[in-house]
């Protein structure tokens, strides 16, 4: 069957339409015609929202579609209730429900209900497991992880079904382009049709706390991965690249490195359901402006730590391009060399950010792994000092009191000669 965005599905929509209304002109009886005016609606119909779905690069496939509506088609194995033993529930879970092998080759999604230990918010979370995961070569390995976060209107499922990160990754660690990194998509906003841009909400939910804090905390404690800190990235895109900036100036010392991928740079109001209405997020102007990564990373306090942004934008937006180069601008003043990728012809679609997908990969995950290689030395390290007494190593030898003697005879001739 044609894809949603092929030629032919449209050819198809077409052919349909016209073979109603032919129905309608040349039908004797009446009725008949009332039916075929009816089903001309259908095709009608779905041609346009073929038209928008194609216009913003939305669903490439049929399964996609059906995935994104239905909350469905992600291979994953859910962990209901994972909060008792740190560690042992997602290890007993994965080697009892899973083909092991498999996995070694293909990766594996895990779907996880998480309750904040802060917020108390209770969220979805999938976790990509890179095939390395289960790779004897790896079973002491530490990983990276990398934090994705959906925009709006959508869902953490687009990162697989729309966006085949967890594919890309794959493709980028086979050629040495990238480096194995554990994907953890959180729901963002709790609910369809809700926006509440990863912020603390003003008597509401406090996102941002959740997703900075406890869903760090939660799976460090629980997955083969680094602590929160070096080791750990944050990236987005639309809401989600907001998302990524603002985390990347607040929360330097979780997240080393953030990716923003079409994101913008001011909070607007959050859209709730129930009924649907906007309302602010912040109780006061001065928090507004605390979550305004514009505003942000012109009052940086000095010796702050920041993330190492990546920025990428579609260059047929010319309001995404604007505020990507003004926000890199300000940036440069902090940290040098920051990246901005342009997709020339992209817009503010899913064709853009699929482009943009493997470079932030490339450049963000190897720069995860080395800060998550050198932490893992540094406790080896400190494990050993610890071991030995918690005294650093001294030198007894022969050859260590002659350097000292040197030394001392050739500081003493340098003060003489001065």
């Amino acid at each position: 069957m044609p894809e949603p965005q092929s030629t032919e599905f449209f050819l198809i929509l077409v052919a349909v339409f016209g073979a109603l209304v032919w129905w309608v002109i040349v039908a004797k009886q009446l009725v008949f015609r009332i039916l075929a005016a009816c089903l001309a609606f259908i095709p009608a119909m779905a041609f346009g929202v073929a038209a928008v779905n194609k216009y913003y690069d939305y669903y490439q496939t049929w399964h996609a579609a059906i995935s994104d509506l239905t909350n469905q088609g992600v291979q994953t194995a859910t962990a209901p209730n994972v909060t008792d033993r740190p560690g042992a529930k997602f290890a007993s879970l994965l080697g009892q429900t899973i083909d092991a092998g498999l996995a070694a080759q293909q990766g594996f999604t895990l779907q996880v209900t998480m309750r904040g230990a802060r917020t108390h918010l209770r969220r979805t979370v999938l976790v990509y497991l890179p095939p390395q995961y289960f790779q004897s070569a790896y079973q002491r390995y530490r990983f990276p992880v990398v934090e994705l976060i959906h925009g709006f209107p959508g869902g953490p499922q687009d990162w697989i079904t729309l966006l085949t990160v967890n594919l890309t990754l794959n493709s980028l660690v086979s050629d040495g382009s990238a480096k194995p990194a554990v994907l953890v998509m959180p729901d963002a906003n709790g609910a369809r049709g809700v926006s509440l841009q990863c912020l603390n909400q003003n008597h509401g939910p406090q996102d941002n706390t959740f997703l900075s804090k406890d869903v760090p905390d939660f799976l460090s404690q629980r997955l083969r991965v680094v602590p929160p800190g070096s080791g750990w990235g944050i990236a987005g895109y639309s809401e989600g690249g907001f998302c990524a900036a603002n985390f990347g100036l607040q929360h330097g010392r979780i997240f080393s490195y953030a990716g923003v991928l079409s994101g913008y740079f001011k909070p607007s109001d959050n859209q709730l359901v129930n009924p649907t209405r906007t309302v602010s997020a912040f109780r006061t102007k001065k928090l507004a402006l605390l979550n305004t990564p514009m505003h942000e990373v012109q009052a940086l306090p000095a010796r702050k730590q920041i993330a190492q942004f990546w920025i990428g934008v579609g260059g047929g937006d010319s309001a995404d391009l604007r505020d990507a180069e003004d926000f890199r601008q300000l940036l440069l003043l902090h940290e040098p060399g920051v990246p901005l990728k342009v997709v020339t012809t992209g817009r503010h679609t899913m064709y853009t950010w699929r482009i943009l997908l493997p470079p932030m990969l490339s450049w963000m995950t190897p720069r995860l792994a080395a800060e998550a290689a050198a932490k893992a030395h540094s406790a080896k390290e400190h494990r050993t000092t610890a071991t030995a007494g918690g005294q650093p190593h001294k030198t007894t030898s022969r050859t260590g009191a002659k350097h000292h003697s040197r030394t001392t005879k050739h500081r003493a001739a340098t003060k003489r000669r001065a």
